[in-house]
């Protein structure tokens, strides 16, 4: 930005024009703090553009018709899912309905996985690990939303009229469609996106990812077939995200974080054996 000259403010004098050319470069940088430290966050988003995320509509086959033994399979699921309503597996689904990344060290949604992983996701010190979770999440609903709209697969709760562990959202969610599973395809895109930050956790990071899909199970908010598709899309998105020069460096700049927290000899914060506990307990028959 050009200095002020005495021609463009004739009514002062030169040492006041001359004041306001020295102070101008200290209200400009104070302008620059003030934008780089307001709390209005910047929204995020997803690492692929719509184009370029998987396409539910051909990737998976339309929801088990009425009378298919997957729809028999998907009734016999949610009788089981419903009788663990009111335990502590109910209880669970409901912490693990909350995938919002709220402003705070320690975020429900990235935490998720904090006991499989062995480590808390931590805004400030695992700040791509972060991005990694939040931004592949978008991707997610992305990659749920064409085939959710399509089909409009009522949820279990709208037929069964029983509760769901999330009833302030009942009324939001009535008319949204079921298949496949966002919250599915999320997790499953998660647990393969954190078995290769940290491959030594593998196993009990994928025994997460389907626990954290059964939860909309026990939640009474997806029906066996939503989440069993999802983790083939979540799978698929994931395969898409490798081609995306923004996710791979997140990638590798997590896998050094995960390095860090390790050498630093920090863990989860979480009561991880009661969480492994009572995410043993599941709907028995299902895949």
């Amino acid at each position: 930005m050009p200095l002020p000259s005495h021609a463009e403010f004739p009514s002062m004098t030169r040492h006041q024009t001359a004041a306001i050319a020295r102070s101008r470069p200290f209200a400009l940088a104070a302008l620059s703090l003030i934008a780089t430290t307001s709390p209005v966050a910047a929204k995020v988003t997803g690492y692929l553009l719509e184009t370029q995320v998987p396409d539910s509509i051909a990737l998976i086959p339309a929801p088990p018709a009425a009378g298919a033994v997957t729809a028999a399979l998907d009734a016999q699921v949610s009788d089981e899912a419903l009788a663990l309503h009111g335990t502590e597996r109910f209880a669970q689904a409901r912490r693990d309905a909350d995938d919002s990344f709220p402003k705070g060290p320690l975020q429900p949604g990235a935490n998720q996985f904090s006991c499989a992983l062995g480590i808390d996701v931590d805004a400030a010190r695992t700040p791509a690990l972060l991005s990694l979770l939040q931004r592949s999440r978008r991707d997610a609903s992305a990659t749920a939303r064409p085939a959710k709209n399509q089909y409009l697969r009522r949820r279990p709760y709208v037929v069964n009229a029983a509760p769901t562990c999330t009833p302030e959202e009942d009324d939001k969610k009535r008319d949204t469609g079921s298949y496949p599973s966002g919250h599915g395809i999320a997790g499953w895109a998660w647990a393969l996106i954190l078995a290769e930050v940290a491959p030594q956790r593998a196993d009990a990071i994928f025994a997460r990812g389907r626990s954290y899909a059964e939860s909309r199970l026990v939640c009474n908010m997806h029906w066996h077939s939503d989440i069993v598709q999802a983790r083939f899309l979540g799978a698929t998105l994931v395969a898409r995200l490798h081609d995306n020069p923004e996710f791979q460096a997140d990638l590798l700049a997590a896998k050094r974080e995960i390095a860090a927290a390790r050498a630093a000899g920090r863990s989860s914060s979480r009561d991880c054996a009661a969480e492994e506990a009572v995410l043993k307990v599941r709907p028995q028959s299902a895949l």
